[in-house]
């Protein structure tokens, strides 16, 4: 795997860790409160869109990485979960009805890959 797309799924794993806390806050910030109001096409569609564009990009990427790499602590099935966790927590994050401690153990699953992920890049001293 080359230094440019090692260095392409770091960055990509930095933006999807900055969306994973941007959906934690929306959901403990705004959601929960008792006067909000989904905003489909305002909100949640945009944020949604956004999202599954970045994933779509980073699962080839982390999956080729895994493969070739074989990192400690992240394996194949991460990275399948994680997307399949993204796409869901990206609107999830936005409905009043969503049991809150599985979003919140969500949201802490995809932080660990995530988080493992960029360390081990900054450990393979790649992708600085």
């Amino acid at each position: 795997m080359s230094e440019d797309t090692e260095f392409r799924l770091k960055q990509l794993s930095l933006q999807l860790r900055k969306k994973n806390r941007a959906a934690h806050d929306q959901f403990v910030r705004r959601t929960l409160k008792d006067d909000y109001e989904t905003d489909f096409y305002g909100e949640v569609k945009p944020f949604a869109d956004g999202m599954q564009e970045m994933i779509d990009e980073w699962r080839p990427l982390a999956t080729k990485w895994v493969n070739s790499r074989k990192p400690r602590y992240v394996y194949p099935i991460q990275i399948k979960d994680t997307y399949d966790n993204l796409s869901i927590v990206c609107v999830t994050a936005f409905q009043k009805d969503t049991r809150r401690r599985r979003f919140f153990e969500t949201i802490k699953a995809i932080d660990y890959v995530l988080d493992n992920i960029v360390e081990q890049l900054n450990r393979d001293g790649r992708s600085e």
